[in-house]
């Protein structure tokens, strides 16, 4: 007996039920994934994924940024520092190479791992064993390097990303084929660096200039906000793996430029972590295309393989037409 003494439980005797086989549903056979045979192309890879969340979304996204492309639009990526450490270099200097990177929008992390990956052909230091004795980010090369390129900046009235990108392809580096900062000087590419200062290991070094850093990294912001205004009518962010800093200076960006009268529509955003954190989420994918200004997508994996898929979506789609 229940000590419930006035509750009983419901009865299911006349729920009203409807036919399977009338029913709308959102997944159905043809969009189920298809194994892949033996010797599969890249082509077969990418029309085996179900067309079902981001099997759906990654061709779509690879479509607009080839329409993109051939629109003559800004193809911008925004980078946190992971997305180097991986060793994705490579393909975003082939992409490069192919014409799909317009630009370039970096934290502060990029250039010190680009940078060393360009010098010493290495770079992650192992802050534990570092750390206790006060040796973490004290790389001596590293700091020089990226306190000369901010008072470069400000010498020369320059972004701190094209002073980075001087500094090292001056210095003719061992690994620079290796260098995304080094293939985006050579090909004019547009880089803007964004810094958090005191984030960094180069603002603790002898000779940190914080009044350089700053005058050259706003100085980028302002850069920024004429690519983000010329992204109208099809253009393309895409953000890998800079979970605060890059959303912020993009939705600023926007603010800049439609504060300035400037329209911002048609556009295509795309955000890329193993997690999605609140700000690339909220501040690239759905409030920069609200109000159908645009189309946002949020894609969960790991940097190392989600990159060189899209990379491949990319340019098995360009070359089918």
């Amino acid at each position: 007996m229940s000590i419930y003494e006035d509750l009983e439980p419901v009865e299911f005797d006349e729920i009203e039920t409807y036919d399977l086989f009338e029913r709308p549903s959102k997944v159905s056979l043809e969009d189920f994934a298809k194994p892949l045979r033996e010797g599969a192309s890249v082509r077969d890879l990418l029309e085996s994924l179900p067309k079902i969340l981001a099997g759906g979304h990654l061709p779509e996204l690879a479509s607009r940024i080839v329409e993109a492309k051939r629109a003559g639009r800004p193809l911008i990526w925004g980078l946190g520092g992971h997305v180097i450490k991986t060793g994705l270099a490579p393909v975003l200097i082939d992409l490069a190479k192919r014409g799909f990177v317009t630009a370039v929008a970096v934290n502060g992390s990029v250039l010190v791992h680009d940078s060393e990956i360009a010098m010493a052909g290495s770079t992650s230091e192992d802050v534990d064993a570092t750390l206790g004795k006060g040796g973490f980010g004290a790389a001596r090369q590293t700091g020089e390097l990226l306190n000369s390129a901010a008072r470069r900046a400000n010498s020369e009235t320059i972004g701190l990303g094209e002073a980075v990108g001087v500094e090292l392809s001056g210095m003719d580096p061992e690994f620079r084929e290796y260098s995304l900062l080094c293939a985006c000087h050579e090909k004019r590419i547009p880089v803007t660096a964004h810094l958090t200062i005191g984030a960094d290991i180069g603002h603790f070094h002898p000779g940190t200039d914080g009044a350089a850093l700053g005058e050259a990294t706003h100085r980028d912001f302002r850069l920024v906000c004429s690519l983000v205004k010329r992204m109208n009518g099809g253009g393309v962010y895409l953000n890998f793996g800079s979970a605060v800093v890059l959303p912020e200076i993009f939705l600023k960006a926007v603010t800049v430029t439609r504060n300035l009268g400037h329209p911002l529509e048609g556009i295509t955003t795309a955000n890329f972590d193993f997690i999605q954190h609140y700000r690339p989420l909220t501040n690239v994918v759905r409030r920069p295309t609200a109000n159908g200004a645009g189309k946002g997508f949020a894609i969960t994996g790991h940097h190392e393989l989600s990159l060189p898929l899209l990379a491949a979506a990319v340019i098995d789609l360009e070359n089918r037409v």
